[in-house]
């Protein structure tokens, strides 16, 4: 049975490493997982470590040849075995197989795949799993983001308030690497300690002084006169106007999500909405029916075609209009 991401941490500090790792999945965790692992092999004495890349061409013969051959320089060794697709074919499996049947003395291998699925599970993982140790690191799901988020901030010694956690998982939901790379940044720009929702926000924003974020909550919001400046802004800065209609489509869905459901309250909980962000859509909606968000949204798309060249008109002015009516359902007249 292949350990989980917790079992694993335990595992990682035992005083001895197995014969045998594989450790396959999201390439930002496995990436991580084996330089770990790597580090707390140096720890204990494991001062060679040979890289065997396993690509269309590779000689399988070449990883018991490594798993034999003498040491000249440490009693310990690492075989480090890149295996990129996640499939070792028929004589890879082999090769595994007879490397776990009888691993050599005073060596580990640790082989890493940023492939991985149910359909890359075989025997020869299988058999690998029974005799040493397999980890599969998987992305988080969506109802594991925040808490993914929290445990990584916990890691870098930062603690963050529920809102603060669930800003950041917003930003950067679905893409791992942006959520480390912004983890680290803040340890840079904050230090160790406690982040608010308020600090969040200032130090994840977008490093440009305008950033779409900005401008869909300041719509949303009902400051017009700012979300036009933002757009002004984004627009002189370069912006595509493509990637922001991106942002503002995925919050117009949202706000007739909620404005569609019987129970607001039950429906900014399926959406993970934090208190702020609740309020914030709460009076939006008082400001308009469910039948303007609709004519939003068509707005939205017919801006996109523009943007993308598929139907005539001035896609920027047209996006003034829309924060207009999104801010100021008053001005949804514009929309005609």
């Amino acid at each position: 049975m292949p350990l989980s991401a917790n079992q694993w941490a335990k595992a990682l500090a035992s005083d001895r490493l197995d014969s045998v790792y594989l450790l396959a999945g999201d390439e930002l965790l496995v990436l991580e997982a084996a330089d770990a692992l790597r580090a707390q092999a140096r720890k204990l004495g494991y001062g060679e470590r040979e890289v065997l890349e396993a690509g269309q061409h590779f000689d399988w013969d070449d990883l018991a040849r490594a798993g034999a051959s003498m040491s000249l320089f440490a009693s310990r060794r690492l075989i480090d075995l890149r295996l990129p697709t996640g499939r070792p074919g028929i004589d890879g499996a082999k090769a595994i197989n007879a490397f776990c049947a009888d691993p050599p003395p005073d060596v580990s291998l640790l082989i890493t795949a940023l492939e991985w699925s149910s359909k890359h599970d075989g025997a020869w993982s299988k058999k690998l799993d029974a005799s040493g140790s397999m980890v599969v690191f998987n992305a988080p799901k969506p109802h594991e983001w925040i808490a993914w988020i929290g445990a990584r901030l916990a890691s870098r010694g930062l603690t963050a308030t529920p809102d603060a956690v669930a800003l950041l998982a917003e930003r950067v939901e679905g893409n791992l690497l942006a959520a480390a790379q912004e983890v680290d940044k803040l340890l840079v720009l904050h230090g160790e300690g406690r982040i608010d929702a308020t600090e969040m926000e200032n130090l994840v924003a977008d490093s440009a002084r305008y950033d779409v974020f900005k401008l869909a909550d300041a719509a949303f919001a009902g400051d017009g006169a700012r979300a036009l400046r933002v757009l002004a802004g984004l627009r002189a800065e370069g912006d595509e106007l493509i990637a922001l209609m991106g942002w503002l489509v995925n919050q117009l869905q949202l706000a007739l999500r909620l404005a569609n459901a019987q129970n607001f309250a039950a429906q900014a909980k399926v959406e993970r909405l934090w208190q702020s962000r609740e309020q914030m859509f709460r009076q939006a909606l008082r400001r308009a029916p469910r039948e303007h968000w609709l004519q939003c949204l068509a707005r939205a798309a017919r801006i996109d075609r523009m943007a993308k060249g598929r139907e005539t008109g001035d896609a920027w002015l047209e996006a003034e209009r829309l924060i207009a009516a999104i801010a100021e359902p008053r001005a949804a007249r514009a929309l005609a």
